[in-house]
């Protein structure tokens, strides 16, 4: 199942991804022995899963495998703890039992062959995996509020800065899902390495494969010590993203979590056969799941308890866990799946992103709504059983400090003006793509604004040098700062009436002839910038 939070502590033995390593490793020297240990054969096509087969209940119980995450709290709470009881919501609302069992294995061939009746992951492992999984997702669980992150060398500030360096990962799961849809978002392709030794693409973010995400801080935490430079960054999770800052001396720094980018999105997967067999069984699970998200969302310190003994942590951990997800309720679940939330994250947006980046991966694309079956959260809308609650996430800020000052990554699109104008031309394809774009990364990231940069072509610069010398370059130059500052200022025009997005999330400046592309087509330059800030 999805990998997450303290739960994500547990190490993954290389044999989970084939490898034999104890030839290679015997002829290494005992430095790279040690260094490079964490790395595991990187996998260009995702594994094969177990035929598919129904589960069958025993003694009126549900199996449901989760790992040890707080985005799972609700699910504890309504089922008073780990283990089988009458006492649960599941029996006394709908009169069947269920056994929480723990497990940071990714059990996806036990789902899948029915050793298990369900289970929860994010929304782009569903896509990774593709036609072969045969699960259905009932109802959205919540938000991972801060458990992936990405750590970096000090000398990169942005994701842009990733192009031509070597991160270390671990495939398939969020954390590889949340890089590569950042790396997307920033124009960069991702290349894989077979190793650290291979030759890193120049013009892709590179990527070497590891056990699971603490083995990819481990080793490039060890890196930084050794004073090496194979390695700029790592894609790990909480709290491994912070001990590789803290212990780095300085010399790494959190680029960013997912805290504010509601890119991870977990969500509860049932095994087909058995959903299909058991459809009352299968709403008293969402039923349930989201009773549960509403005991611990309206007063978490009287569920803490049984949160805390299920998952054996301390209580001070647990309240800090809890901090990092957002427990969804109906309204939210209703937004999610079509698509209307104001600010996250959608089903079809973020399994698009994900079928998208791992289209190298896993090239027999699978329509998203091939996992849906929605129909309990349609009956308990309409049995009233979400009135009084509304949909509501809002940004969790951490720092005072200007988001203007560091962009999390900035990219350029190129939209079609009327020429010598700042009128777009709406009826172009290219520019209604450019415009979802701009839209989805505020609706996707709440509380994020974006600066629009407008570029004016500067082909004719020489020959208004030879009309009228230096001065009426320097008045044809203001001309072209103003028109590229219209420019960006029509496309916020078009973002706030017809996007229906808050103005004060949106800047514009003009730059003129002042930031030409380099080795590109003159044209190219009558862009727009986009310049993303999150709060994080």
């Amino acid at each position: 199942m999805s990998i997450s939070v303290l739960g994500r502590w547990v190490v993954f033995a290389a044999v989970w991804c084939g490898v034999e390593l104890g030839g290679v490793a015997a002829a290494q020297p005992p430095a790279d022995q040690a260094a490079d240990a964490e790395l595991v054969e990187t996998r260009r096509e995702v594994p094969k899963l177990s035929a598919p087969a129904s589960y069958v209940m025993k003694d009126n119980t549900v199996r449901v495998e989760l790992s040890n995450y707080a985005g799972y709290a609700g699910l504890i709470a309504a089922n008073k703890g780990l283990k089988a009881t009458e006492d649960s919501v599941f029996f006394k609302k709908h009169g069947f039992k269920v056994e929480l069992a723990l497990s940071e294995e990714e059990s996806w061939s036990a789902l899948n062959s029915g050793k298990m009746a369900a289970s929860a992951t994010t929304v782009d492992v569903l896509a990774a995996y593709g036609r072969q999984f045969e699960v259905v997702v009932p109802a959205l669980i919540g938000f991972s509020r801060g458990a992936d992150g990405i750590v970096v060398r000090s000398d990169v500030k942005r994701v842009n800065d990733l192009k031509g360096k070597v991160l270390s990962t671990c495939q398939f799961t969020e954390s590889d899902f949340f890089l590569r849809y950042l790396a997307q978002e920033a124009g960069l392709e991702v290349n894989l390495l077979d190793d650290l030794k291979a030759a890193a693409d120049p013009n892709k973010v590179n990527l070497v494969a590891c056990a699971d995400g603490f083995g990819a801080g481990d080793i490039f935490l060890r890196d930084l010590k050794a004073g090496r430079k194979r390695l700029a960054g790592c894609v790990t999770w909480a709290p491994k993203t912070t001990e590789v800052a803290q212990e780095s001396g300085g010399l790494a720094h959190v680029l960013t979590t997912n805290r504010n980018l509601l890119i991870v999105a977990d969500v509860l997967i049932v095994n087909a056969g058995f959903a299909r067999e058991n459809p009352k069984i299968v709403a008293g699970l969402v039923d349930g799941l989201l009773e549960g998200n509403a005991m611990v969302r309206t007063n978490p310190k009287a569920h803490l308890p049984v949160v805390v003994k299920a998952l054996e942590w301390e209580s001070g951990d647990a309240e800090a866990e809890l901090a990092k997800v957002h427990l969804a309720n109906g309204p939210e679940n209703t937004a999610f799946f079509d698509g209307t939330i104001d600010s996250a994250g959608s089903w079809g947006y973020i399994y698009e992103t994900a079928a998208s980046v791992y289209s190298s991966v896993q090239p027999r694309r699978v329509e998203g709504e091939r996992f849906l079956d929605l129909r309990a959260l349609g009956e308990l809308s309409k049995a009233g059983a979400f009135a009084g609650q509304k949909a509501q996430i809002t940004p969790i800020r951490t720092s005072a400090a200007p988001v203007e000052d560091e962009p999390l990554l900035s990219k350029n699109f190129r939209f079609l003006f009327e020429p010598n104008s700042a009128k777009l031309q709406l009826e172009a394809g290219a520019n209604q793509h450019n415009l979802d774009a701009l839209a989805r990364a505020l609706k996707v990231s709440p509380g994020s604004t974006i600066l629009l940069r407008g570029h004016a072509e500067n082909t004719l610069i020489e020959q208004f040098r030879k009309e009228g010398g230096d001065a009426l370059v320097r008045q044809v130059a203001l001309t072209a700062l103003q028109l590229s500052k219209d420019r960006a200022a029509e496309v916020k025009r078009i973002l706030v009436e017809r996007g229906k997005v808050d103005a004060e999330r949106i800047r514009v400046v003009g730059r003129g002839w002042e930031e030409p592309l380099a080795n590109t087509p003159p044209a190219e330059n009558r862009r727009v910038e986009m310049q993303w800030f999150t709060v994080e």
